[in-house]
This record gives structure tokens, sequence and C-alpha cells, in this order.
């Protein structure tokens, strides 16, 4: 592996191509896009919700596409099972000796990037085989270890409309999705880009322009980023301050149950320098700590019954507490 500085530079270089090339195929979005990027470069994983027909699934093959990087999309249904996912063990004949064996069938798992959609479908036993293999990076089936493709991001998708015949993710399984992505409706301009450019004959051509082993490097790129002592101190301040017990904030202390964990000091630090290194920089400022705040922590605080029957969600709670710690020091 090349660990040159003027490497880095070159790979650094590339990923503004790489988002040019998504802006191909994906009107807007761009945040999204963006914080998608992030948690691949982070080596974590997204939970991404929005409304049918807004191009998820478009969105993360595109990105596959981009990235060179190999992509399978599981559609969850109530009567998924585990072995659906990570695979299960077929028999099968030697035809020289006529031996009978078991084989491993790897499932759709075993790709870079997997979009698990509508997560919220499937019962929690098939969830956790999901949320198992995201933590471990690897499955064990009859005793046997086969480990995941490097790089490897699980992209689930929930629809918050419909809610009837769901198993909502608990929150413990939740504190494992790395970023909690929000797909906001387009702009009108953005929608009637989408409109001409999607029902004609044209169809853009993706090019490669990251490899896999190249987003590896990236992702070592991502821990040698410098962030002050100051910017961590302010973001154990910002976590701590979401729960309750400890929060120096009355909104959070009245209208929220708990506040998040350290996991997600350590997603906010990494994300932190993800971001920067996205935006061409080798070094965190404040701001990429405010425009992660909310991902990275609207999964992580829960709000209680009287803030819910008040339609005070999160992204409130997390508002405030933002305005409440002040500037960045």
């Amino acid at each position: 592996m090349n660990t040159s500085p003027e490497h880095y530079k070159s790979l650094v270089a590339k990923l503004p191509l790489l988002k040019k090339e998504i802006a191909k195929v994906i009107v807007g979005q761009t945040e999204a896009i963006d914080e998608i990027l992030i948690s691949l470069m982070a080596s974590g994983h997204c939970l991404l919700e929005g409304v049918p027909g807004l191009a998820k699934t478009l969105m993360v093959k595109t990105m596959s596409e981009a990235l060179h990087m190999s992509f399978k999309r599981v559609q969850f249904t109530p009567d998924l099972m585990p072995g659906d996912i990570v695979g299960t063990e077929i028999l099968e004949e030697d035809h020289e000796t006529g031996k009978k064996f078991f084989k491993f069938n790897r499932g759709p798992i075993f790709a870079n990037v997997v979009l698990a959609d509508e997560i919220n479908r499937t019962p929690p036993k098939t969830q956790a085989a999901l949320l198992e293999a995201m933590q471990e990076k690897s499955v064990t089936y009859g005793g046997t270890n086969y480990e995941l493709p490097n790089p490897f991001l699980i992209i689930a998708t929930q629809n918050p409309i419909e809610q009837a015949g769901t198993y909502p993710l608990p929150e413990a399984q939740l504190d494992r999705f790395l970023l909690y992505i929000k797909l906001s409706y387009p702009e009108e301009h953005e929608e009637l880009e989408v409109l001409k450019g999607t029902t004609g004959t044209f169809r853009a051509k993706v090019e490669r322009i990251l490899s896999d082993t190249d987003m590896v490097e990236i992702q070592s790129l991502v821990r040698e980023v410098h962030i002050s002592d100051e910017l961590i101190v302010w973001i154990n301040k910002l976590v701590r301050g979401s729960r309750p017990q400890t929060s120096p904030s009355e909104f959070i202390r009245e209208w929220c149950d708990w506040g998040a964990g350290p996991r997600a000091g350590q997603a906010l630090v990494l994300c932190a320098k993800a971001r920067a290194v996205l935006n061409g920089r080798f070094s965190v400022v404040p701001e990429d700590i405010r425009t992660l705040a909310f991902p990275i922590l609207r999964h992580r605080i829960a709000m209680n019954f009287r803030a819910e029957a008040e339609n005070i969600t999160a992204d409130q709670a997390i508002e405030m507490l933002l305005s409440d710690l002040g500037p960045i020091n």
C-alpha cells in the first residue's frame, strides 16, 4: 500500500469527481449522498429513511458503480429468514468419488455494499442476523467463520409512513448504525429536472472513479486526520449534554428519557474526520461537528411520551442542545 502524502492527496482529489459522477444519475440529495460517503469512509453503516420514490435504491447502486464495488439488494419481507441473508449449506455430490458433502452457499450479504430495503418489515430474528454481520464483519455458519468483503457497508432503509405490520428496530440495535439519514422531497427545480431527464431515451453512463482498495486506503487516511483537543472536549460535552442526568439544557431534561452513549462520541469524531477529507481538508473544523450532530444523535436520543404528544422531535432537541452549548471554542 502506497502511504506517501502525494498518493493520499491524489485519492482525496478524486472524491469531488466521485460526487460529480453520482450527480449524473441522482438529481439533488447532495446532503444524503455526502452522509452515505462519510459513513463508508468512516467504516460504518447507515440507516436511510424516506418516503417511496426518492431514488434510495438508485442512489446506492450508482455510488457502488462509481466506486467499482460489488452491490447486492435484499428486499426484507415478513417471511425472510436469516439464511436468506447470510447463506446456507447445500448438499453436493463429488461426481468422481460419489461422496456427498455440505458446501456453504454464500448469501447476498457477501458484497461490498448491501442495501437492506425496508429492514423494519422483517422479524427480529432476521434483523439480528444482519446486525450481527454489521458488527463482526464476518459470518459464522456451522462452526466456520467467513470474512465479509472489505470495505463493507450496510445501508438499511425504512419507510416512515407505513408502520402497520412492521417490526421497529430496538433502540439498542439502532445504536449500531453510524448515521441515521433522512431523505427529504426534492426542490421544485430538482423535481422538474428529474421529470425531464428520466422519461426519455438518454441513460447516463457512470464511470469508475475509485476502487474498493482505494476506499480501504481512504478509510485508513480518515483516522490520521487531525482534530484538536478542544474539539474533542466539545464533542464530549455535546454527547454528555444529550443525557437528562448530566445535561445543562433544561430542554433536554424536560423532554428526553435518555441520551446518547459513548459510541456516539466515537462516531462524531470519526465522521467529522471523514467529512473533512470529503471536503479536501486534513483537519476537522467546528462546522464538521455541527453538521453531523443530527444524523449521529437523532437515533440515539429517546424522547419521552410528553414530547411525542407535543410532536417534539429528536432533531429539535439536538438543535436546542447545540444552541445551549454555544459556539465551539
